[in-house]
């Protein structure tokens, strides 16, 4: 009985000091992490917007309960565009999206910031010649469709699930910028 007492204080007494070590080493390096992950999304909206002289926060928003945020891009006084960062509920996790969209209201282009999905099939979506899909499309052309020749989003071959997570996610953002922007949305 003494022993298995003894080893069960070892074990507790292991199990805090690592939950300790840990908890440490997390307080530490979350500011870190917070840091350069807004130093990443910084550059990710300079790249998407490349002709803004400066990109102003102009709301948030929740999609899928995430926290999102939407931009004005400005040159000089003239508004050249917009960028949302969104979310789409793909097949394995949500994908986290940054959306450039012109001033008429069409898709300049997309970036995927992060996502979860299979490696193989779903994580197509970070590759160009999805992007580019997206490209000029209004908001009327946001759907996923399984045959070419259309002016919709194709979407990918064992991947429809995550082609329509994004799209989604392209579409709520455009119909948010629309009402925001403009007041029509369908």
């Amino acid at each position: 009985m003494k022993e298995m007492l003894k080893i069960t204080a070892s074990l507790v007494l292991i199990f805090v000091a690592a939950g300790l070590v840990m908890a440490f080493v997390f307080a530490k390096t979350a500011p870190i992490v917070k840091i350069k992950k807004e130093q990443e999304e910084t550059a990710a909206r300079k790249k998407m917007m490349p002709d803004a002289d400066n990109i102003i926060e102009a709301g948030k928003w929740e999609p899928y309960g995430k926290k999102g945020k939407y931009f004005e891009g400005k040159k000089g006084e003239e508004t050249t565009g917009y960028l949302i960062s969104t979310y789409g509920k793909g097949y394995s996790s949500y994908i986290n999206i940054l959306v450039s969209v012109g001033k008429d209201m069409k898709v300049k282009g997309i970036g995927i910031l992060g996502h979860g999905e299979t490696p193989g099939l779903g994580d197509e979506i970070e590759q160009d010649y999805f992007k580019k899909r997206f490209e000029g499309k209004s908001l009327e052309q946001l759907e996923v469709v399984k045959i070419e020749g259309t002016d919709k989003i194709q979407a990918i071959s064992g991947a429809t699930i995550s082609s329509r997570a994004v799209t989604n996610g392209v579409r709520e953002s455009v119909k948010l910028l629309k009402e925001k922007y403009s007041g029509v949305a369908k």
